[in-house]
Formats: C-alpha cells, structure tokens, sequence
C-alpha cells in the first residue's frame, strides 16, 4: 500500500472528513447569518466532530479486539484522544451558555452508540428508522443552532426554517451510504432503502431536496447564495441518482461527504465576486 493511501485511508477512517463536512456546514451558517468567523466554536464543533464519530464508530470494535488492535485503529485511537482534548481546550474558552446548549446533541450522540434502558441491550442507533433521524438532528444541531445561539442571536423563524432546512440536506446525504450499506445492514435495522426499496428512496431524497431549495429563496438574501444553493443542489442530485449498492469504496466516504464543503466553497467564490 503506498503511502499516499494510507494517509488517504487515515483521512477518512479517523473521521477527518466528516468533521471537515461539519466545519463547512458551520461556516456555510456563519455567512448566511453574518455571524463572524468564530475561532474557538469552530474547532470545538471540528474536533468534537471527529471525538464523536471515532468514538460511534470504534468503542465497540475496541472493546471487544482490545488486545489484537491493528496499527491502523490504535493510531485512530490515539488520534481521537488528541482531538478530545483539542475539543476540551477550545470549549474552555467558549461561554458557559454555549457549552449548556450543546449538552443535549453531545449526549443524543453518546446514546447513539452506548446502550441504555432496561436490560442496557439497545443503544438510539438499533431503534426503527431512528438512525438518520438523530444523525440529522445532531448535525443541524451543531452547524445551525449552536452558532446562531453562541453569537447571542435569537433563533427565530429564519433560524428554525435552516435547521429545518439543514435537517432534510442531511437526511439527504445520508441516503447514498444506507443505499450502499442494503447488502450488510442487520434486518433488525430499517433503513429508508430497506423498506421502501432503493428507486422510491431517490425519489424521497429528490423530494426532500426540492423543499430546501424552496425553502432556499425564503432564507438567502443574496443571489450569490441562492446561485451557490442551486449549484450545490444539482450536486446533491446527481451523487443520489448515483448511489448503488455495489459503489466505489469512496463514493460515499469521500465525495458525498464532501458535498457540504463543496457548497462552503462555492459560497466563498461567489461572494468574493
């Protein structure tokens, strides 16, 4: 394996990624909101990102292979303690208000992961349908409501109509990765695909995708972000219509994911014009 892959490989695997798509969400909220650039919320919500994931992603497997861990995950491991306490530091410069705030999405995310209840046999993510429900939740959580409640704005209705918003795009993104994850998933968990087959599952995300471009011209105030939306619309669509269940090994991992920092960028571009 050459190098470049495995740095790749690493890129990906320890959540990297994901926290640059979250980070970008962020951002894509700091301009439609004229929040300013927010140093230490941004890495809070980066690292914390990556802390939460790797930890959804990886408790288990460790817990259970502790002794025989690859190199790969021990350096996945250790990766993730150093973001835990890269989130630590820049959530102790954040105000205690924001920190409060963002309490409940972190736990939604422990809970996803760590079973709780009677018997401790069943953690959010085994429960019917619940799975992109609480990954969208928690991203619009994190990249829409923390920031505008952070900068002490009110979250009125053009602040709920975005979360909403971010909400289905979420929904959305998530919809490639169950098309490709039919083949492996448990029966136990219902994803959309599973239970309403992949061709009606597209026609669902292109619905969805239609409201948040409606929603759109309700919530941009600039042609340049509605041009910037239509763009990363046509995007979303295009990698939906696409997603089989034999796919690449990055077709969801790393260009679906990267769609909400292909938008951030576009929304750069065109306000810079």
């Amino acid at each position: 394996m050459s190098l470049f892959k495995r740095i790749f490989d690493f890129y990906i695997n320890a959540s990297i990624h994901v926290a640059l798509a979250v980070y970008s969400f962020v951002r894509v909220t700091e301009i439609y909101f004229d929040l300013g650039y927010n140093e230490n919320l941004n890495y809070f919500i980066f690292f914390g990102t990556i802390t939460g994931y790797n930890f959804v992603k990886y408790a288990g497997l460790a817990k259970l292979h502790h002794r025989s861990l690859t190199r790969s995950l021990k350096a996945i491991q250790v990766f993730s303690l150093v973001s835990f306490f890269a989130m630590c530091f820049y959530g102790y410069s954040l105000p205690l208000h924001t920190l409060l705030f963002s309490i409940p999405f972190g736990l939604i995310t422990f809970l996803y992961a760590v079973p709780f209840g009677v018997g401790f046999q069943k953690s959010l993510r085994s429960f019917r349908y619940l799975k992109i429900i609480v990954v969208a939740f928690v991203w619009c959580g994190f990249t829409v409501l923390l920031p505008v409640f952070d900068a002490q704005q009110t979250i009125d209705l053009p602040g709920l109509l975005s979360a909403l918003q971010r909400f289905l795009i979420v929904v959305v993104l998530i919809l490639p990765f169950d098309i490709r994850d039919v083949q492996y998933d448990a029966i136990s968990l219902q994803t959309i695909p599973k239970k309403i087959g992949i061709p009606k599952t597209k026609r669902l995300g292109l619905i969805l995708m239609i409201i948040s471009l409606v929603m759109e011209y309700f919530l941009a105030a600039s042609m340049q972000s509605k041009n910037s939306f239509l763009l990363f619309f046509f995007l979303v669509l295009i990698f939906l219509m696409r997603a089989q269940k034999e796919q690449s090994k990055y077709y969801s991992s790393f260009w679906v994911e990267a769609l909400p920092i292909f938008w951030w960028l576009l929304l750069l571009r065109f306000h810079n014009f």
